[in-house]
């Protein structure tokens, strides 16, 4: 059996300072790639569907200046994330064993993945879908839409971000299950539960008509679905993990 050398408690604060500024680190220098990049992307997005069709306008000298960082801070984030996933694994792997570390290393890709899809499927399908709903309705209602910058880009982070976030349901539950507080049994008990919170929370950030709240209450389910089927083979692969490291330990005394 392997035994790892114990840190004091000195020695966790000063390696947990250590990460905290890699991190720091990492997010200015991509802050400030974001500073570059921000122009480019504000242009690519500002002719492309759905914003082509919107006319953006400033109401405060400040707008543009705050959607500009807004931007950059976003783009920065994106590097960040997973180089952040990763320095908070090296920070407590000194407490897991060699499979643990395995396992938990291979969240970080997964985490990113999950995101990247969450962003991709709220950007591309959520997000037109709404503009397009209340585009509509400002027309029945016979009103001349003026859009504030600000205003356009506050409808299209509150959409993009919570549902993003929501696509990271697998990773926690997988993380979750892995320190043991979550188990199959409880997430075939909380499904009723589960399927409710998913329901109102696909409500609040998807227009009120029932095809949109299909569109995005469905994939939330099936987030919830796939979650439990991976906790699941999880829990089946540590139970099989466990027996065998068991046997191997039957073996072991029995040949001394």
């Amino acid at each position: 059996m392997e035994f790892k050398n114990t840190m004091t408690l000195l020695e966790h604060i000063a390696e947990l300072r250590k990460r905290i500024l890699l991190v720091a680190a990492v997010f200015l220098l991509s802050m400030a790639a974001g500073l570059i990049a921000a122009p480019h992307v504000l242009s690519m997005l500002k002719h492309h569907s759905p914003a082509f069709q919107v006319t953006w306008n400033v109401f405060s000298p400040w707008d543009g200046l705050r959607i500009y960082m807004s931007i950059s801070i976003v783009l920065s984030l994106l590097p960040t994330l997973p180089f952040a996933l990763h320095q908070i694994w090296l920070f407590v792997n000194q407490g897991l064993n060699g499979r643990e570390q395995k396992a938990a290393l291979r969240f970080i890709p997964f985490s990113a993945l999950c995101f990247l899809i969450g962003v991709a499927f709220a950007y591309f399908v959520v997000f037109p879908m709404s503009l397009a709903f209340t585009t509509g309705i400002n027309s029945q209602m016979d009103l001349v839409e003026t859009y504030g910058v600000a205003q356009y880009f506050g409808f299209m982070f509150n959409i993009i971000i919570p549902l993003s976030l929501a696509f990271e349901l697998p990773v926690i539950v997988l993380f979750l299950t892995r320190i043991g507080i979550l188990s199959p049994a409880l997430l075939h008990t909380m499904r009723r539960y589960a399927y409710v919170v998913l329901v109102i929370v696909a409500a609040l950030i998807s227009p009120p008509d029932l095809v949109s709240h299909l569109m995005v209450a469905v994939p939330l389910i099936g987030l919830y679905e796939i979650s439990t089927w991976l906790a699941s083979w999880m829990h089946r692969k540590g139970k099989q993990a466990e027996h065998e490291d068991g046997t191997e330990m039957d073996t072991a005394h029995q040949m001394i």
